[in-house]
């Protein structure tokens, strides 16, 4: 199936600064682009950290305190005091930068974010040049895909290879995202597989099944089995 990729919803450019950027031109850029961070990159373009709003904040945050170190003062804040007197991009930024490329599919990149805790990512080229951004706002794009769009690529793709399973014997309908299958496989455990492979299409909201089988292959009793009386 052509899943999609990070090529397919990012922002081609971005606005980027260098190591030696200083923190006011930082927090102008940041609020001209209404964006909340840029990549930090070097003389040859190449990703080497991210700045973004929450990096500047500590400027305000321990504005005039001292620099006494406390006991029970946890890394997180430690990390935040230290940033309260940067000056400039290399001292503010999060470094080394998590990046995708072009072609890593939106769901890789998904997984990026939510086990980075990060809301954006850098694009990068095969040399680690910054070609773009991409942001979760972004990856929902694949929800913009049309009710058609989908029904014709389940019809097309997703049911090809599945033996048991007949176009003829299928009925597909798919309402705001959300697929409802109708109809007969041969066998049990197509239901499932056929289930995954269409939750696995860019787009879909969710899949409702109302299958039903020739033969139960699941090993378990159809709903409403009773098990024969022995005398």
């Amino acid at each position: 199936m052509g899943r999609w990729n990070v090529a397919d919803v990012m922002t081609i450019g971005a606005i980027s600064v260098q190591e030696d950027t200083p923190f006011k031109e930082i927090v102008d850029l940041l609020e001209a682009h209404e964006i909340n961070a840029v990549p930090v990159v070097d003389g040859f373009d190449r990703v080497v950290g991210v700045v973004s709003s929450a990096d500047l904040v500590p400027k305000i945050e321990f504005a005039g305190d001292d620099d006494h170190l406390r006991v029970f003062e946890n890394r997180h804040t430690r990390q935040a005091r230290g940033k309260a007197h940067a000056t400039a991009a290399g001292e503010l930024m999060n470094a080394p930068a998590v990046t995708v490329m072009s072609t890593t599919s939106v769901v890789a990149a998904a997984r990026i974010m939510e086990t980075d805790e990060l809301k954006r990512l850098p694009v990068v080229d095969d040399m680690g040049r910054l070609i773009g951004m991409v942001t979760r706002r972004d990856l929902l794009k694949v929800f913009l895909r049309t009710d058609d769009e989908i029904r014709r690529e389940i019809l097309d793709e997703a049911v090809d290879g599945l033996v048991g399973v007949e176009l003829s014997q299928l009925r597909v309908e798919v309402d705001d995202g959300v697929v409802t299958l109708l109809g007969e496989v041969d066998r049990g455990t197509l239901v499932p597989a056929l289930v995954r492979q269409i939750e696995r299409i860019d787009g879909v909201v969710d899949v409702v099944s109302h299958l039903s089988f020739e033969v139960n292959d699941t090993g378990e009793q159809p709903k409403g089995y009773q098990a024969p009386v022995m005398f």
